[in-house]
């Protein structure tokens, strides 16, 4: 009988020996209440971990998708790019591209796009046009912008918000045409007063390769002072011009047809290096993902084993303790 009254003793005594530890209060918000009753401390690092492992992998779906996406977006508007390098070419044998002509105003059409997550297209651009308007400035000229695209605007209107004509935005919300660029154009030409035009824009080469690239535009009191100054634009002269109208009013219809064409394929080029940029930068952006994803898996395995032998060594030491 006092042989049996002992045992019940001490097993009433090792009990709180191998019964979980108190639940510590500061990880109540970490750990779920059901996982509270058999985790240790030791476990938040594990549960932040997975936490952790779950954002990334979803992250990287998220940049795999924007992949595919803007891979369908540039086969549909590579051949619309390519097409349109025919129209401005011999707007350039006829009337030229001079872009060291020396005019007194001057004003920078910067292309960009509306969308982030494309690399550093639009930094270029806005680089390439701070670089003309800077060149183009002095005491008896003047130099303005006019930028198409929200991530130029965002850019530009912090340190040259006065110099701003003219914004437009949402150019790409629909699929582009040249009837919309066209449309575009003209009211540049409405609102803005130019001698010479700057066009930046991002010339698409491949899809890891864009060149800035900057074409001219001159005015038609320009183009007809550079033609009678004689150079480039001086074999105009060696035209015969049928009709009633003047050379004056066909050099406003060539000059306006001019930077329609040329506006076209600037905004095709542009859009076309920016799903390529796209598709470069979620490219590395996945990749990036997967090489975290497999340190936090390292980490998560090395913790948890930690874990586990820790718990084990507790429960042999428990046992050793009611042997002895």
């Amino acid at each position: 009988m006092a042989m049996a009254a002992l045992r019940r003793e001490g097993r009433r005594i090792a009990a709180p020996i191998i019964s979980p530890r108190p639940i510590n209060p500061l990880r109540s918000s970490i750990v779920p209440s059901e996982d509270q009753s058999f985790l240790g401390v030791r476990s938040v690092s594990t549960q932040i971990v997975r936490n952790r492992m779950k954002s990334v992998k979803n992250i990287q779906k998220i940049t795999k998708a924007m992949k595919m996406v803007a891979a369908s977006k540039l086969r549909a508007i590579q051949s619309k790019t390519e097409n349109s390098r025919g129209l401005w070419q011999p707007f350039t044998a006829l009337l030229g591209d001079l872009p060291s002509v020396d005019v007194k105003k001057t004003v920078v059409v910067t292309i960009s796009s509306d969308k982030g997550l494309c690399g550093g297209i639009n930094s270029t651009s806005v680089k390439v046009s701070r670089g003309l308007k800077k060149l183009n400035s002095g005491p008896d000229k003047e130099s303005k912008y006019v930028i198409v695209g929200e991530k130029a605007k965002a850019q530009l209107v912090r340190d040259s918000k006065n110099d701003i004509e003219l914004a437009l935005t949402e150019l790409q919300k629909n699929p582009l045409n040249y009837t919309q660029v066209a449309v575009l154009a003209d009211d540049i030409l409405k609102n803005v007063e130019y001698d010479a035009l700057r066009i930046v824009y991002n010339k698409f080469q491949s899809v890891v390769s864009f060149i800035p690239s900057v074409s001219t535009i001159l005015s038609p009191e320009i183009v007809e002072r550079e033609s009678e100054a004689g150079g480039q634009l001086g074999e105009l002269d060696s035209y015969e011009v049928e009709g009633a109208e003047t050379k004056s009013e066909v050099l406003q219809n060539l000059t306006e047809f001019q930077f329609s064409c040329v506006m076209f394929n600037a905004v095709l080029e542009n859009a076309c290096s920016e799903q390529g940029a796209r598709m470069s930068a979620m490219d590395s952006s996945s990749r990036n993902a997967g090489e975290m994803l497999d340190r936090l898996t390292l980490t998560y395995n090395r913790t948890r084993q930690a874990t586990i032998t820790t718990e084990l060594i507790e429960i042999i030491s428990g046992a050793s303790a009611l042997e002895g």
